[in-house]
């Protein structure tokens, strides 16, 4: 039952960011270019949650904002799977507790995600590969999420250990007694 609060939370979460996504960040664009909070929201479910939980999420989620918004799908679904991998690379390897840790996190994943959108974008829409326009969209963009998740940072931790806790569980002790 906790299990299934847990998911409705996310998913209300998930329509709140692409409420704010869409509607509130177009008014604080720089040159065109707004946060994209999916990319740390899917990286903390992968953190979180576990494996199979972040490449749910971000296959539901990739499908669901490509038929939103590009004519295909693809970009935004390779990319959210990547990032629900790396986040998965990133929980057996790395603290969660230090706030410089997850910012490079979102650094990396921002990157990651912007690489394989336009890369994706250029196979399927045969688009003219800038890597100017690309380098500028990506740093405003990674500006702009480091700039979040150091605003969100507690809330997320907090909310994300409880699920790690419902997920994963400390099961080490339960298994030799």
């Amino acid at each position: 039952m906790k299990k299934f609060f847990i998911n409705l939370i996310l998913i209300l979460i998930g329509l709140l960011i692409l409420f704010l996504q869409s509607n509130f960040f177009n008014f604080f664009t720089i040159v065109g270019t707004k946060p994209n909070i999916f990319i740390i929201y899917i990286l903390f479910i992968g953190l979180f949650g576990n494996k199979i939980m972040g490449i749910t999420y971000g296959i539901i989620l990739g499908v669901f904002l490509d038929l939103l918004f590009k004519q295909t799908i693809g970009p935004n679904l390779l990319g959210f799977v990547f990032i629900s991998i790396i986040a998965t690379i990133f929980d057996k390897n790395f603290s969660k507790d230090s706030r410089i840790t997850i910012m490079l996190m979102v650094f990396g994943t921002t990157l990651v995600f912007e690489f394989v959108a336009y890369f994706t974008s250029y196979i399927l829409y045969n688009i003219n590969f800038e890597i100017w326009s690309f380098i500028k969209i990506a740093s405003i963009e990674v500006f702009y999420n480091i700039l979040i998740t150091i605003i969100i940072y507690p809330l997320i931790q907090k909310f994300g250990y409880y699920v790690e806790n419902e997920y994963k569980g400390n099961k080490i002790l339960t298994r030799y007694f």
